[in-house]
């Protein structure tokens, strides 16, 4: 009996001394960092918001929640125990991203992810080391060619190979969202591998699965309980503890894709990313202090495999819904489509400069998605001041031409703006305009009735699972 009731006040000290530690970093801290809402110990400011509409309620969109409302652009709040400054304003965002490039291209916690990567890769780290992956990245994405002639010629294939998978559908109601999947995938396979997968390979189709469901969990409200209290849930069971070994899957199969190209590398003719990240392995091999090595070559493919893939599927699945919800719309698309390219040649990435309706509708599209409402976590690298703060729709002019927007970001920007962007806006307008060439669409429901409420309004945003019909034109 001596024994429990002790065990009882120990405990109850501990407690006490965590609440009272929370209490008093909260404190410490009152004054110095941007105004936001009181919170509580442990759980933050989880009551104040809505947990099925986080981002919407630190936006001005949730009667009684608007966080920026009541506390400006930048405001502070604790999603549990986790401290995050949120900016959500243009300004606010430059300002940090590219005025303040330097101090804010630190990356922030992202538990599900940090468990699998543990500050290895480009995406993930911070400091030398993500200078200089992504230094090298940027130099090998564009020795192959990425956002330019020799990218499209893969897209263009690829867009083939689709073209045939649904004609062979002969117009029946399908979810597309497997075939996006598949299209997207390849491509940056093809840069990351050095080839692409047939689209019934029963590998790639497990791989294509286990990227889907950790990416539906971190989307998830339990994907975000997670990550404020990581340090407790990732020793229960649950969902997590599958994301885990899913994670552990893809790093198995990266790592057995690399030991395959190590054997047949042609260190004079380097013909993908692994090849290029290989040679500079062995030019580095006597430096003890090199960052290229086998670990972070195997998470840097990794990080370009789940980045190369998740947006621009989400964004192409929402622009099928869109454009069938707007009949108007898809009926200007196809006239520009069949007055510039016609209809007996493939679609070139050159084609969009006299095409700015289409460029408008996917730039409208992109910003109605809003696939990334929270992007991914930034971090400052050094104490700064910020705004006096110490922290530890329409994109045609009159004319009808594309207009220049610069709130229009949907790569984000600054020293962690992401590594694709040539190649998501080139994949975004070859797709795009190759299937419109070549099929009309019909959706079920009706336009009318298409719903436009997208799930998870959180840290992703993913278009209603939904079915179309592709005819043959």
């Amino acid at each position: 009996m001596l024994d429990s009731e002790l065990i009882l006040v120990a405990l109850l000290a501990c407690l006490s001394v965590m609440v009272l530690t929370s209490v008093w970093k909260q404190r410490s801290l009152q004054g110095k960092l941007p105004p936001g809402p009181t919170p509580l110990p442990f759980i933050g400011n989880l009551l104040q918001l809505d947990k099925n509409k986080i981002y919407s309620s630190f936006m001005k969109v949730t009667p009684g929640r608007e966080m920026s409302r009541n506390y400006g652009p930048v405001f502070t709040i604790y999603l549990g125990t986790r401290r995050v400054v949120v900016l959500c304003c243009y300004n606010a965002v430059k300002e940090a991203l590219l005025d303040k490039a330097e101090e804010f291209s630190g990356r922030g916690q992202q538990a599900t992810f940090d468990h699998l990567f543990k500050g290895y890769g480009v995406a993930f780290s911070n400091g030398e080391r993500t200078k200089q992956l992504k230094r090298f990245c940027l130099h090998v994405l564009r020795e192959l060619g990425v956002g330019k002639r020799g990218t499209e010629h893969r897209i263009q294939q690829e867009a083939d190979f689709l073209i045939e998978a649904l004609q062979s559908t002969r117009g029946a109601f399908i979810d597309p969202t497997s075939y996006i999947n598949k299209i997207v995938s390849n491509i940056i396979s093809s840069i990351v591998f050095g080839d692409r997968f047939d689209y019934e390979d029963k590998e790639f189709l497990s791989v294509i699965q286990m990227f889907d469901e950790i990416i539906n969990f971190t989307i998830s409200p339990t994907g975000q309980l997670f990550e404020m209290f990581h340090a407790v849930m990732k020793y229960l069971p649950g969902p997590q503890q599958q994301v885990f070994k899913n994670m552990q899957k893809l790093e198995e199969f990266t790592a057995k894709r690399v030991e395959q190209k190590q054997r047949t590398l042609d260190p004079n003719s380097p013909q993908d990313f692994i090849d290029y990240f290989l040679i500079r392995m062995q030019e580095e091999k006597d430096n003890p202090n090199t960052e290229f090595d086998m670990k972070n070559l195997v998470l840097t493919a990794l990080d370009l495999l789940f980045g190369g893939r998740e947006g621009i599927s989400l964004t192409l699945r929402l622009a099928f819904l869109l454009i069938v919800k707007h009949p108007d719309v898809e009926a200007k698309l196809r006239e520009e489509i069949d007055q510039v390219i016609g209809r007996n040649r493939q679609p070139s990435f050159e084609d969009r400069t006299k095409m700015p309706y289409t460029q408008a509708v996917i730039h409208e599209i992109q910003r109605f998605a809003n696939v990334g409402p929270f992007a991914m976590a930034h971090r400052v690298t050094k104490d700064t001041r910020f705004r006096d703060f110490f922290l530890p729709k329409h994109f045609l002019d009159d004319k009808g031409q594309l207009k220049k927007v610069d709130a229009h970001v949907p790569f984000s920007m600054g020293k962690r703006s992401c590594l694709g962007e040539g190649l998501a806006t080139m994949e975004l307008f070859l797709f795009l305009t190759s299937i419109m060439q070549n099929f009309c669409f019909k959706c079920s429901p009706e336009p009318q009735d298409i719903k436009l409420s997208l799930n998870h309004e959180d840290f992703a945003r993913v278009p209603p699972n939904f079915t179309m019909s592709f005819l043959p034109r």
